[in-house]
């Protein structure tokens, strides 16, 4: 096995004129240099992990070597790894909120800001860091939907309030509902979240995902667990709660995981749940994005971010 380079990656984020309050929509891709391997490439700014370096140390170097920047605010993200010609990778990428300074590309010769919920408007981008773009994507905030408890009405009410507040990522979940009110509950969904941009996705039911036009399906464990291949959906996420099922999504290349439960919840108040120092040990070297499920409220999000995770999804809360 050859050896593997260490890298530190920074995906650097802001709002856009005009986002939402807390909305950062925004990130940076910087281009490599003629005489560099990959000259004319666009990639994320990082660089090599030193001897004696943390990720974070390097986040911290080489952000200051490259841009000229002094990172005040950064959580780990993803760990991709990649095989190059001339090497393998393995790159720690960190969201990276606040800084000190104006960035100057010392080290690109050019750096562009795109849009996270549009296609990118510079290329050729490194192969290493395409499918971070779809990360990118992926809202922070999952909505599960309860119309078990609350009735399809209530739901479907609820639901347009949040998407008003700018909710943009709700799974259909509620499998105990009648099959005729699960499908008009997923109806509605989709009718509501379409126009607003949000995605869709359906729990356990491809079939009725289909039906109905939502965007992906996520597999429950036991689903993903019996899957073969990925589903062919835009959208593809999976719930977890071992390494092993984490290693199954990232195999099968899906789009995004729900690991938990993290904290006790009020369905099951007795059941720990992992704990976050557990939950980021499982995400550390994940591929996906990797949302906190158990226990989640809205005010708990930069805890989640801090211990790796993409964001959070629940049942209740959410509006």
């Amino acid at each position: 096995m050859s050896k593997v380079t260490l890298v530190s990656a920074a995906v650097l984020l802001r709002a856009s004129d005009g986002a939402p309050p807390g909305v950062r929509d925004e990130f940076l891709l910087a281009r490599r240099p003629e005489g560099k391997v990959y000259a004319g490439w666009w990639e994320f700014p990082g660089g090599k992990v030193e001897p004696g370096e943390t990720f974070r140390d390097a986040l911290v170097r080489e952000l200051h070597e490259e841009l000229g920047i002094a990172i005040t605010a950064a959580t780990p993200w993803l760990t991709r790894e990649f095989v190059y010609p001339h090497a393998t990778v393995r790159i720690r990428f960190f969201r990276v909120t606040a800084w000190d300074g104006e960035i100057h590309p010392h080290e690109h010769d050019a750096v562009a800001w795109l849009r996270a919920d549009a296609p990118p408007t510079v290329e050729p981008i490194l192969p290493a860091n395409g499918p971070i773009l779809k990360g990118l994507a992926l809202p922070t905030l999952c909505a599960l939907t309860n119309a078990e408890e609350n009735g399809v009405d209530a739901e479907l009410a609820r639901l347009e309030g949040a998407l008003a507040g700018g909710l943009r990522f709700v799974q259909v979940r509620d499998k105990t509902l009648p099959a005729a009110e699960r499908e008009r509950l997923a109806q509605g969904v989709v009718a509501r979240a379409k126009p607003a941009g949000a995605i869709v996705v359906v729990n356990d039911d491809a079939a009725l995902a289909q039906r109905v036009g939502a965007d992906g399906v996520h597999l429950s464990a036991d689903a993903l667990n019996g899957c073969a291949q990925r589903p062919d959906f835009a959208w593809v996420g999976a719930s977890c709660h071992t390494a092993e099922e984490l290693d199954k999504a990232a195999a099968l290349e899906l789009d995004y995981a729900l690991l938990g439960p993290v904290l006790p919840t009020p369905t099951h108040p007795q059941a720990a749940g992992l704990g976050w120092d557990a939950f980021a040990q499982l995400v550390e070297r994940s591929p996906l994005p990797v949302l906190a499920l158990g226990g989640m409220r809205p005010a708990m999000m930069d805890a989640a971010w801090a211990h790796g995770a993409h964001g959070i999804a629940l049942l209740r809360g959410w509006a």
